[in-house]
């Protein structure tokens, strides 16, 4: 999935993006953005899915769930 973005303006280390055609705001940290952007700069932003990183998670509240269940029949 990619997003198009315009930075608004940038106020001390935070960044108001607008984002897509629907210009929703958000405030970003500054250091999250490429060195060197300014007011007016377009981005194009994209997501991926981490899926080792979600396989992991999820491994990991299952076994804890499991430790309290069987924790529990004790």
């Amino acid at each position: 999935m990619k997003l198009k973005v315009v930075i608004d303006r940038i106020e001390e280390n935070k960044a108001v993006l607008l984002i897509g055609e629907a210009e929703a705001r958000s405030v970003w940290p500054r250091e999250y953005l490429p060195q060197g952007v300014a007011e007016g700069d377009h981005l194009e932003v994209s997501f991926r899915i981490d899926q080792e990183a979600s396989r992991s998670a999820k491994q990991e509240v299952e076994d804890l769930l499991r430790q309290l269940l069987e924790g529990n029949q004790k």
